[in-house]
């Protein structure tokens, strides 16, 4: 038999054999509900531990429901297939998001898995935890997104997650009878409480995977960022981690959250369209019967104020004290703001446009942001997306330092993927995530020796603020927290450094507005 043909015929037999015969290029992990077995990267070194449940399947009379502990198995659990995404619409490429952004293969109700990447699977390695919570507009994502694969971020040093949880109307479903079924008397919100039940996973496992359960950092991306916001707020996730790192959704201008009745209404509404009677009725419909509904709004289910898992919107906690008091790293994209961007065409368009949108101050933003010609429409567009964003995030930090010991850092991340057929989406929003995941590889793009310099630093300055709360750390450029008295944040790109919010008379502009009664209409990026 050739060499490599003796090799296939080892990893193929020790999927099947007993426990006892499983070869050492399968590392074993006892969990507190089984004996687990990983894969070994050969490059890296890096094991990774997947599909592992930390929640039963939510289904039957468990949909709509907080997650149930999972059942206890016997035996060795494989451990080297993702699970099922949860229940989404799978769909193709809509740019800037190409197919290594977005889930592809199957989806269900039975998703509630994690996966584990650790450089040493070994128990009481003490590594430094991350625990990273997709992105898609809490209709969308996975933890097996092939973007999010935590073996390079690994081999730094530190242990990677990646968690699933209920998306759309299975993770965010209120209704007055699932509030009356509750002993809480709250409904909603099951998402935050899936990610809440993972925390509580790796506070009670990672350590048997090379693990700190003491130096856990969550880290979400855009739906993932405004889930950490909800963390940082929730009593339900206090002490289940350290530190907190947001892109794309900290600010002063938040995601719009309804409160337990305007859900409600939402929810009666959605059990009407699919000529439900009852809760019963609704949990005994196929759940891909239940991808469609209301549509009123972005995000038709999202977080909500419920009353317990969120007692308050997350920014009335950030400004007077509660929840989580942890060091905390946020930061937006240069082009987030074109996630919230409403076409003009001529200078008529942009003037109706800004009066919508600023009110009584918009001869002000018209004078700092002219809209004369398409061009400068175009300029002015980029640019007060961009300085209301860093203000946006700087006043929100201000605010948190008021009441909370933990330091703030803010960054805003400018390095756009070159991609010469698309380069008018610049840095887009999702765009930082190859860059700290160390994954540019896994896009085919003409990368440059800068890219893997960001990445570089990126990553770094992730695992140092990992291990210490800081993400400053010898060989990489300094990184000041948040001072209330200096506006500024730090570029992350082909220059690394602190740079100012924006010039004097547009920061003014930004932190009068942001406290008007105009921001209403503000988009959160």
């Amino acid at each position: 038999m050739k060499k490599a043909s003796a090799l296939a015929f080892v990893l193929v037999l020790s999927a099947v054999l007993p426990a006892k015969a499983v070869s050492p290029q399968n590392p074993i992990v006892e969990t507190t509900l089984g004996a687990a077995s990983g894969r070994v990267d050969p490059a890296t070194h890096v094991s990774s531990f997947k599909g592992l449940p930390f929640a039963a399947p939510p289904v039957g009379d468990l949909r709509w429901r907080p997650p149930a502990p999972p059942v206890a198995w016997k035996g060795v659990r494989d451990g080297s297939q993702f699970s099922a995404s949860c229940m989404q619409r799978v769909h193709g490429d809509f740019l800037p998001w190409t197919k290594e952004f977005l889930v592809q293969g199957q989806v269900s109700e039975d998703c509630l898995y994690l996966n584990v990447w650790t450089p040493r699977a070994v128990k009481d390695a003490n590594l430094p935890v991350i625990v990273f919570i997709h992105g898609g507009a809490f209709t969308e994502g996975s933890g097996a997104i092939v973007l999010f694969d935590g073996t390079n971020l690994a081999s730094t040093g530190v242990v990677v997650v990646t968690i699933n949880y209920r998306l759309g109307v299975f993770g965010f479903l209120a209704q007055p009878e699932l509030t009356a079924e509750s002993s809480h008397h709250s409904s909603g919100n099951y998402a935050l409480l899936d990610q809440i039940a993972a925390l509580k996973w790796v506070r009670s496992n990672i350590s048997d995977f090379g693990g700190d359960p003491h130096r856990v950092t969550i880290w979400g991306q855009s739906a993932g960022a405004f889930s950490v916001g909800a963390l940082l707020a929730s009593p339900e996730a206090k002490g289940l981690f350290d530190r907190a790192m947001a892109d794309s959704g900290l600010g002063v201008a938040e995601l719009p959250m309804p409160n337990l009745k305007a859900a409600e209404k939402n929810g009666k509404k959605f059990a009407a369209e699919h000529h439900a009677g009852s809760i019963k009725e609704l949990r005994a419909i196929p759940a891909e019967d239940l991808l469609s509904g209301p549509q009123d709004g972005p995000m038709p289910f999202s977080p909500i104020v419920d009353g317990w898992v969120l007692p308050e919107t997350p920014n009335t906690l950030n400004e007077k004290g509660g929840g989580n008091d942890v060091p905390i790293i946020t930061g937006y994209q240069a082009n987030d703001w074109l996630m919230s961007l409403i076409r003009v065409h001529n200078a008529q368009e942009y003037d109706e446009q800004v009066r919508r949108m600023y009110g009584a101050m918009a001869d002000e933003f018209e004078g700092l942001y002219p809209g004369r010609s398409p061009d400068e429409i175009g300029r002015s567009l980029s640019e007060s997306g961009r300085d209301r964003d860093r203000v946006s995030m700087f006043l929100w930090s201000k605010e948190r330092l008021k009441h909370y010991r933990g330091p703030v850092y803010t960054y805003f991340f400018d390095r756009a993927i070159p991609w010469p057929q698309h380069a008018e989406f610049g840095a887009f929003h999702s765009g930082e995530l190859p860059y700290f995941f160390r994954n540019l590889q896994v896009l085919d793009r003409p990368w440059e020796p800068v890219d893997h310099q960001v990445s570089q630093i990126a990553s770094s300055y992730l695992k140092a603020f990992a291990s210490s709360g800081s993400p400053n750390a010898s060989g990489l450029p300094g990184w000041p927290a948040v001072n209330p008295a200096s506006p500024q944040t730090m570029e992350i790109g082909a220059k690394t450094q602190p740079m100012p919010l924006a010039d004097k008379a547009k920061y003014g502009f930004w932190v009068r507005y942001l406290s008007s009664p105009e921001s209403k209409n503000a988009p959160p990026f």
